[in-house]
Order: C-alpha cells, then structure tokens, then sequence
C-alpha cells in the first residue's frame, strides 16, 4: 500500500511539475528544439527517422494479452498497421500533432496512462511529440538498427502496442524527445491538471 501511495505521489508531482514547465517554456525555447546547423543533434535527421517503422522484437510476455481477432476487433486498420505491426502514420495528418488541449494520453491498446499534455510540445515534425512519459516504468524500449540507423524504439510495458520512438533532440530537463504516433494513442481531454492527476491514479488504483 506504502508503494503505491509512493507511486501515485510521484506521477502527480511529475504531471505538475510538467504543467509548469510548459508554460514557463517561451517562443525561444521552444524554437531551440529545432537545432540549429552548427548543434550537435541534426534535428531534421531526427525527424526522417520518425517517419520510419520499425523492426523489432515485441513477442514479449506482456499483462495484458489479447488474441489476433481481438486486437482486429479492438483496433482500426490504421492503429493496427502502428501500433501491432510496428508501422508508421503520415506526419501532420493525425489528429494529435497539434492538439493543444489539456488532457491524457492512453495506450491505444490497453488504456494504461502513457503522456499527460503538460509534457506535450510542438516539435515540428508532424507527429505529437513529449518531454517524458507520465511513469517511465509504463514504456519499454528496444535498440532498432533497421533501416541503416540506430534509434530507440518505444512501446506500452503492459500490452506491447508500438508508440514510437524516443530521440536526444528534446527541449525538457532530460533533453528527450519521445515521437509517438497519434494512432497508437486515445486522448482524453480533462479541464484541469488535477484532473489528469486524478484519472491517473484510478488507473493505477484499478491496477493493483
């Protein structure tokens, strides 16, 4: 019981401390995202590598389990093709990229709570791009060499449903930039922060 009131007091403090970082962030940091040509991280390279789908290893022995007909069932053709088949939505046409509302992000396979939109910055690529994950423990991560590059590839630790990936280019503390594709998210918009908070820790309450 100790653990998860330890649990549920860290994903609040991470969400609010998210929520003050994005509105302290102004037009110049957010415009240092995309780096300049003399930086370190060619952003636009970063960006390419969004676009592609990966190959990796996601046989694992995840919770939450479901059939073929079940996941064909639970998922249009498109969050299927993304998010079970490791492929890749159209950058700007997806209906996350600029969403500025204030809300959650789940697991487009099993709900799990993966992004809050205080986390949430325009990147400039075309797909949602966050700073962190509300619990870091909710994402997996695979090495992926496919394609002639090395990337990080990201997915839900409970269902194994592909997200994206994650790239050294971002704006936040941690300078992580996680590219996830809108198909393999559900948004569910909230008034308040502390109404993110809040269906957060239903979940994890209901998870126990």
């Amino acid at each position: 019981m100790q653990s998860l009131k330890n649990s549920l007091w860290v994903v609040a403090l991470a969400v609010t401390v998210g929520a003050v970082f994005l509105f302290a962030m102004d037009d110049k940091a957010r415009s240092q995202t995309n780096s300049s040509p003399g930086s370190e991280i060619d952003v636009s390279e970063c960006a390419s590598a969004c676009g592609l789908p990966s190959h990796v290893d996601l046989s694992g022995d995840f919770p939450t389990q479901r059939t073929e007909a079940e996941w064909r069932e639970r998922l249009t053709d498109l969050q299927y093709h993304v998010a079970r088949e490791q492929g890749t939505e159209r950058p700007f046409a997806n209906p996350y990229h600029d969403n500025k509302r204030t809300g959650l992000y789940r697991c487009i396979g099993c709900d799990t709570p993966l992004f809050s939109s205080t986390d949430k910055f325009d990147s400039g690529t075309g797909w949602p791009s966050f700073t962190r994950p509300i619990d870091a423990r909710t994402l997996g991560e695979h090495r992926d060499t496919s394609y002639g590059m090395v990337r990080t590839e990201v997915h839900c630790a409970v269902c194994g449903s592909h997200q994206g990936h994650v790239f050294p280019d971002g704006p936040g503390p941690n300078g992580l930039r996680y590219c996830i594709n809108s198909a393999s998210l559900r948004f569910e918009e909230t008034k308040t922060v502390a109404e993110i908070v809040a269906l957060v820790e239903a979940w994890y309450g209901k998870s126990q």
